[in-house]
């Protein structure tokens, strides 16, 4: 996931520093406290509180649904949530997910653009073996709250070469039906570290594959992929990332969290076309910041970036917020901190962040994701507590 220890001992580690994490985040365009939070409060949001889950990951909903809201659990189970009442459970993959030691465990869903006729959706998860993989399921063609366990189909298996942290955890469909994954470093400092720059791992990249099945495996590759008949890895769009836990795509345009080292959290936006055969720096630069010594060709930097002053520690990438409702932030991106738990968003203005601000919230225990239904409605999941809540006005 996106915890910033490695080691056996990381989950503890974590749970201390959550517990810490009423501070405020500060440092390079991260300022801001609780007199800053009333003030932001009076603009008219709060986080709605729905239901409580084991260990919830992430919260989405297929586009168009006005009902079904689906909440993974780190042990492997997809929730349903009923309007603001947890509700059956949509899928139970304990069977194939590896959980839970340090990072492990489901980790996101995500619906293509024709799910309600297809009834397709895809599944981030570490397995058994600790591996990354990602995997396509079916609906119950009866049941819109079942899914049909027996429709499961791997789509991709990428080894892990380190310990069982830094793994990603996000998947998500491109307007053009192609599935995009990201993945982390591996985590073992020692050994992995350069695999995000090496062409032939597929470990620190954002990958970008056809889910249909191709003619020798169960994906095809997208002609436009920047390696495809080149040297490297044919599944790789983009290179150089450490953890990206969290990143979303909105309209034609993905916005990637990436979870720093000990300097620097940073958000890499760019419109889709523009983020083939990019170079996000690690592990020669942390942010804007030099990690390491090493040349790249070309370091893409980063759109917004934030120092770990005052108990802020680790990025937790969110979405564009469109829900008509929230009229002031329509257009803002919104982002949390796992360690500091503060929720604060930015707008995008030519490629840069602007007017960073604080949601004028309170803190959540441990945000891991912001999600999204249906109706642009966005969710805030905190795996400490185990509560999802909603972004609703005041």
């Amino acid at each position: 996931m996106m915890w910033r220890v490695t080691g056996r001992g990381a989950l503890a580690a974590v749970a201390v520093t959550a517990a810490i994490g009423a501070l405020a985040m500060a440092g390079a365009g991260a300022g801001g406290g609780a007199a800053e939070n009333a003030a932001k409060a009076k603009r008219g949001v709060r986080l709605h509180a729905l239901a409580h889950f084991n260990q919830p990951t992430f919260a989405a909903g297929p586009r168009k649904s006005n009902h079904l809201v689906l909440v993974t659990e780190r042990e492997g189970k997809i929730r349903v949530l009923h309007g603001d009442r947890k509700g059956g459970t949509f899928l139970d993959m304990r069977h194939w997910v590896g959980c839970c030691e340090v990072e492990t465990g489901l980790h996101s869903i995500a619906f293509p653009p024709d799910y309600q006729r297809t009834r397709r959706f895809y599944v981030y998860f570490t397995n058994r073996q600790e591996n990354i993989e990602v995997d396509q399921f079916k609906r119950s063609r009866k049941n819109p709250a079942k899914a049909n366990r027996g429709s499961r189909r791997k789509l991709i298996e990428i080894n892990q070469t380190g310990p069982v942290n830094h793994n990603g955890g996000t998947v998500a469909i491109g307007p053009n039906g192609l599935l995009y994954a990201a993945t982390g470093d591996g985590g073992n400092f020692q050994n992995t570290s350069h695999a995000p720059q090496r062409k032939g791992s597929l470990l620190g990249k954002l990958i970008r594959i056809d889910p249909r099945r191709g003619k020798h495996r169960p994906f095809r590759i997208p002609h436009s992929n920047p390696y495809v008949g080149k040297p490297g890895r044919d599944a790789i769009y983009a290179r150089g990332l450490r953890n990206p836990f969290r990143f979303s795509i909105d309209r034609k345009r993905i916005l990637i969290g990436d979870v720093g080292e000990d300097r620097r959290e940073e958000v890499d936006a760019k419109p889709l076309r523009n983020a083939r055969g990019a170079n996000f720096g690690w592990p020669i630069f942390e942010g804007t910041l030099r990690f390491r010594r090493g040349r790249i060709g070309h370091h893409d930097k980063p759109t917004f970036q934030y120092s770990h002053a005052g108990g802020a520690c680790s990025i937790t990438g969110g979405v564009v917020i469109r829900d008509k409702r929230l009229r002031g932030l329509r257009g803002r991106y919104i982002y949390g901190d796992y360690c500091s738990g503060q929720i604060r968003t930015f707008r995008l203005k030519k490629g840069r962040a602007r007017k960073d601000r604080p949601l004028g919230v309170r803190n959540a225990n441990g945000p891991v994701a912001l999600g999204v239904d249906g109706r642009h409605r966005v969710y805030v999941v905190e795996l400490n507590s185990g509560q999802v809540s909603r972004i609703d006005p005041r």
